[in-house]
């Protein structure tokens, strides 16, 4: 996903410097090597040698130091860097970057660098609408810096407003924004369906279901960080969508049917996560349905099945992945749906089983091939299982995708 990136992670001192060690984490575990500078105060915080456990690399954090793998430390750790990121970024360090005072390791650092600096403010929310740390930011933005907003909330110090250190999938993803990864599925266009489709009764009710949308994200992040160009058409729900990707924005099942065939051509694979309502009200009132007697009649007609359009007019080359969500005879339906939506790949679930339901962070899979062929996945969380769908989308398309 990052193979190969090097990246110099800066952590200054600040109470979110324990989120730094979690990133450094999850940038090694998509193969960047990542090289650590603290400041004096971020020592304070965490140990040196929580880094050097989740990265295997030495932490830097003496100007004069020559013992850490590098003849030069500041100018190799910013030469060699293909981004450098600070994460939490304190007041301090915004003032004295802000002005070019280099009177520590990462400081000297960030003014020997060429190439593109992600710094993520992180402070009390007093501290970080003060003028001072606002006119250093906008100085800095204008200097060519990367921001990434802090996030609202309540602090450690008790206080509530703007100033949190955003998740660390956000921090990665803007990085991967910043510089594209190299992966193993780039060059290669996915597009991705996601959310529950909702059918419109009156201006105030609709029909839906109870998906979240959480495993089309997954997938659509997974697919992008392995370097896809990826296109998300979602339904509404609730989940930040992963920057990089193409947002296509939809409501309904037919508003979803014509961007899924809109994008169909730029797709080289095509996973259908979203939960599509099968039927609409055949009538939608213009005014809200009031409450009389006690009962209310719908009449609903059938909504076109987007998969089994997309499975009767695939194209060659196309990788073609459906979902299945069962309650019973999960095998039985799934080989029957493969078949008669000539599908190359289905994901099925039973959503009875605990951890496996809609909304939840995790599911438990098997993925199923138009042989009958079946890999039994056990209880994982959805973005390694997207993943783990990734690797599997790459097996079937070999040949004739990749």
């Amino acid at each position: 996903m990052l193979g190969g990136k090097f990246i110099t992670l800066g952590v200054t001192g600040g109470i979110a410097s324990y989120k730094a060690a979690d990133l450094a984490s999850k940038l090694t575990k998509l193969n960047a090597r990542v090289h650590v500078v603290m400041t004096g105060s971020a020592q304070k915080f965490v140990a040196p040698l929580t880094f050097e456990a989740v990265t295997g690399n030495p932490v830097h954090y003496d100007t004069f130091a020559s013992s850490t793998g590098f003849h030069v430390p500041h100018i190799d750790l910013a030469y060699n860097a293909n981004i450098l990121v600070v994460a939490p970024a304190t007041a301090n360090f915004l003032g004295k970057t802000a002005h070019g005072i280099a009177d520590d390791l990462l400081t000297t650092t960030i003014l020997a660098a060429n190439c593109p600096v992600l710094i993520c403010p992180a402070m009390n929310v007093h501290m970080y609408a003060n003028k001072v740390v606002q006119s250093n930011i906008e100085r800095l933005k204008q200097l060519g810096y990367y921001f990434l907003e802090p996030e609202s909330g309540r602090m450690a110090c008790g206080h509530q407003g703007k100033g949190r250190l955003p998740e660390v999938h956000a921090i990665v993803d803007r990085i991967v924004e910043i510089i594209p990864p190299s992966g193993d599925l780039s060059g290669i266009t996915v597009l991705v369906t996601a959310g529950g489709t909702r059918e419109p009764i009156d201006p105030v009710r609709y029909i839906s279901n109870r998906s979240s949308g959480k495993m089309g994200y997954a997938l659509a992040r997974a697919a992008m960080l392995r370097g896809a160009r990826v296109i998300l058409v979602t339904a509404p729900t609730s989940v930040a969508p992963p920057a990089g990707v193409s947002l296509v924005q939809v409501e309904t099942a037919l508003e979803m049917r014509d961007a899924v065939m809109e994008h169909y051509a730029a797709a080289d694979v095509v996973i259908k996560a979203a939960a599509v309502a099968d039927y609409r009200p055949r009538l939608v009132a213009e005014q809200k349905i009031k409450k009389e007697g006690d009962t209310l009649v719908l009449e609903l007609d059938k909504n076109p099945d987007i998969l089994m359009e997309l499975g009767r007019n695939k194209r060659k080359g196309v990788t073609l992945v459906g979902f299945a969500a069962e309650t019973e005879n999960l095998l039985e339906n799934a080989r029957e749906k493969i078949t008669k939506k000539n599908l190359d790949l289905l994901v099925a679930n039973d959503v009875t089983m605990p951890g496996a339901g809609f909304g939840t962070d995790t599911n438990i899979a098997k993925l199923i091939h138009p042989d009958g062929g079946v890999v039994s996945l056990e209880l994982m969380d959805k973005y390694d299982l997207a993943n783990r769908i990734l690797d599997e989308v790459i097996i079937v398309s070999q040949g004739t995708v990749l």
